[in-house]
């Protein structure tokens, strides 16, 4: 059996739809895939591997952290470099929490992976599919930017910044290898052959997974409200139709039905935008509030590298500070899209030739209307909602919590 076949008794009207489905979806599976979040839709012998590769990455990720942890707790005495170390302690955390926040979220996942599908399999007319086909792109190259951005920077940090800092000779004459993430070295000696290899590497799989962890969640937000907004535009392709005159002169033809068709497609669509508000609103919280401070200290970072004139630190912390201003960018992006494009619904229904319906009908638009009135938004933590208004806010946030450390620090 194909692995995107599924158990829905209706026959696929899209011969195409493996070829879209594949299309839309390969970049966030392969990505969301790796750390065991993208749901498994079929009963084989890959069902324990998900569960492998969550635990596999908790256990990385606890051990980096927690050397990490204890190096600037029991080792590090220098304050300034505390605070320089500060950065990579919080967004593990943060994105340590998110990974969490999705675990619990994968059968909301399922759900709204399955929908899309049977979605892609139910569409009729190539108009639709071209629609579709269009928020798809939109979707899949927000998932390819985020994930070269993310990757790009992160990987870069932890090979650059590891030529830079190279090693150095102390007071005893031994030769002392620095890593990128300094490792707590009360348990074991973190200088000797294979520890140090083996810590560095493990080092390199943290980064990966908690990149991972937000491409992912910015590809899975992607995804989602790009297809909602792609069937919303099938819905407004739908309302033309109500009038339009190749359809309204057939003796089939009966308005009423096919405005009852249109409704309870606008209601499916908006049970999946509420199970997306579900399934990101903790992530997008985590999100907007780590986003908020690290692109905080990343700013400071960058501002003391300027001023040493250290320039491979410079431009690793400037490389990492774009990519993660960009993907909360993004994720704005995605929030305000949505948003713009469920309130066309009702315009779209009042600027349809309506006096041509009969009146029933024509009364039945205004359900439609009352309900674009609520947009729908992807929120985080239902606190804020995800839009461009939003990214201005985290950035005058962080240049505000900037100037605070800045105060501190010199005085």
């Amino acid at each position: 059996m194909h692995p995107f076949v599924w158990n829905h008794t209706d026959q696929p009207r899209n011969p195409n739809y493996e070829k879209d489905i594949v299309y839309v979806t390969k970049h966030v599976k392969w990505i969301l895939n790796s750390i065991g979040i993208w749901p498994v839709m079929l009963k084989t012998i890959g069902e324990c591997l998900p569960k492998i590769a969550i635990v596999l990455s908790n256990l990385v990720v606890f051990f980096i952290q927690g050397l990490y942890v204890l190096h600037i707790i029991l080792e590090q005495q220098d304050n300034f470099l505390r605070l320089r170390l500060l950065a990579f302690a919080w967004y593990s955390l943060i994105s340590l929490m998110k990974f969490w926040a999705l675990t619990m979220r994968k059968p909301n996942i399922k759900y709204c992976v399955e929908e899309m599908y049977a979605d892609w399999k139910q569409v009729e007319l190539q108009r639709d599919r071209t629609l579709m086909l269009k928020y798809g792109k939109i979707g899949r190259d927000l998932t390819i930017y985020s994930a070269v951005f993310m990757y790009s920077a992160s990987m870069s940090y932890v090979a650059v910044m590891q030529y830079a800092v190279g090693s150095h000779v102390d007071e005893n004459n031994r030769t002392i290898r620095v890593l990128v993430y300094p490792a707590y070295s009360g348990l074991f000696d973190v200088q000797k052959t294979p520890i140090y290899e083996t810590v560095y590497i493990l080092q390199c799989m943290c980064t990966f997974v908690l990149n991972t962890v937000s491409s992912g969640t910015c590809g899975l937000a992607a995804l989602f409200a790009t297809h909602a907004c792609g069937q919303i535009d099938v819905i407004m392709s739908q309302l033309n139709d109500l009038v339009d005159e190749k359809f309204t002169f057939k003796k089939n033809y009966d308005p009423d039905t096919r405005l009852m068709e249109i409704v309870q497609h606008h209601m499916k669509i908006l049970k999946f935008s509420a199970i997306i508000e579900t399934v990101l609103q903790e992530v997008c919280f985590f999100e907007f509030v780590g986003s908020t401070f690290v692109i905080c200290l990343l700013e400071y970072y960058c501002i003391t590298d300027w001023q040493q004139n250290n320039k491979f630190s410079l431009i690793t912390y400037s490389m990492l500070l774009s990519s993660l201003t960009f993907n909360m960018f993004l994720l704005c992006y995605i929030g305000d899209l949505l948003i713009e494009k469920s309130a066309n619904v009702g315009i779209s229904c009042c600027m349809i030739n309506w006096y041509r319906l009969p009146i029933k009908t024509s009364q039945g638009l205004i359900l439609i209307i009352a309900m674009s009135n609520n947009p729908l938004k992807i929120s985080a933590g239902r606190i804020i909602y995800l839009s461009l208004s939003t990214f201005g806010s985290v950035l005058k946030t962080s240049f505000a919590y900037l100037n605070f450390v800045r105060s501190t620090v010199i005085y």
